[in-house]
């Protein structure tokens, strides 16, 4: 008996230190969130984009040493556990629906903006590796594919910095498209699923894409989140591929290398699986896509406390013209071919 006791006595202090540690920064993106909330449920608009602009003005809490890992913890670990939860709304039936069209095309968009990416490298006068990695940051999700495919890129400070910059940058032109592409996608009056498809294929980041896609309809927000996923699973192959390349794999780093599958992707498609053979009932089904939604609102604020547009400044010129050139080049990219698609 004293040894249960010892054993939740340890217990006890551990998670009440871990919640002392992220409660102060946590609590703040989710009071963000019940405003947000509370402003859009009152006078409409969109909720997302609420939490976003408000932690916007947040933005100092981000550098404060107490709320900094509560904020941390809210705009990657809830983010990626709301967004395995949206599984639960997807089945394959919606996916079937879609046809193999926009698997195809995701694949190419990669595929053709890496390759863009290294060519402009090489006509701005940078590494061939910084062409890749920029490249691979626009292609498939952001910050982190630029974290997985520096881990076996040739280990240099060079490469460590631009790394670094490339983080920065991925994250704040993912920002603006998540506020700019909803309304680009109205003026050129995009059908929800081609809106999806646009959405889930150019946006870089995971958490950006999910607002700027319920940012337009529902259907939207799921159509661009399969396709999204989709963009990750690919860097898989996309990093095996660099690490044959490059044969660094074995180097060393200072980087955090996140893992090659991503557990919200594992967790995203059992959730999808489980609902797509009915084996989660409505009710069930429903409570998870609430607790997905809150997840991704206190998110979504964090994201907005994190983010500053004056430290895309800082990169200097050409990895800004870089980062912007792909970024185009994506999106006309998806947008063109779903053009084309509609004639063949």
């Amino acid at each position: 008996m004293a040894d249960m006791h010892t054993v939740i006595a340890t217990l006890y202090t551990k998670y009440a230190a871990a919640l002392r540690h992220y409660w102060p920064g946590t609590a703040i993106a989710i009071v963000i969130a019940l405003a947000a909330s509370f402003v859009s449920l009152t006078y409409g608009g969109p909720q997302l984009l609420y939490a976003l602009f408000f932690g916007l003005a947040f933005h100092f809490l981000s550098q404060d040493a107490a709320c900094r890992p509560g904020i941390e913890f809210c705009s990657k670990t809830l983010l990626r556990t709301g967004v395995a939860l949206l599984g639960a709304k997807i089945t394959y039936a919606q996916i079937e629906s879609l046809g193999i069209r926009p698997i195809l095309m995701v694949g190419c968009a990669v595929l053709v903006t890496m390759l863009f990416g290294w060519a402009l490298s090489r006509r701005l006068g940078r590494p061939a590796a910084e062409g890749v990695l920029s490249g691979g940051a626009v292609a498939i999700c952001g910050a982190s594919a630029a974290l997985a495919i520096a881990a076996v890129l040739p280990q240099t400070r060079e490469n460590e910095k631009f790394t670094l910059l490339t983080v920065v940058g991925v994250t704040s032109l993912s920002t603006i498209a998540m506020i700019v592409y909803p309304i680009l996608v109205k003026v050129l009056g995009l059908d929800p699923t081609a809106a999806g498809i646009f959405i889930g294929g150019t946006i870089h980041d995971v958490a950006q894409v999910v607002g700027a896609g319920y940012l337009i309809s529902s259907h939207t927000g799921d159509v661009a989140t399969f396709v999204k996923l989709t963009r990750v699973a690919l860097l898989v192959p996309v990093v095996l591929g660099l690490s044959m390349l490059f044969n660094t794999r074995n180097g060393q780093t200072e980087l955090n290398t996140p893992p090659l599958v991503p557990f919200f992707l594992i967790g995203f498609v059992f959730l999808m699986i489980a609902n797509s053979f009915g084996f989660i009932p409505a009710v069930q089904a429903g409570w998870i896509n609430t607790v997905s939604r809150a997840c991704l609102v206190t998110a979504i604020a964090a994201l907005g406390i994190k983010t500053s547009f004056q430290s895309l400044a800082s990169l200097g010129w050409r990895p800004v013209v870089m980062l912007i050139a792909e970024t185009v080049w994506i999106a006309v990219f998806v947008l063109a071919t779903l053009a084309i698609s509609r004639y063949v």
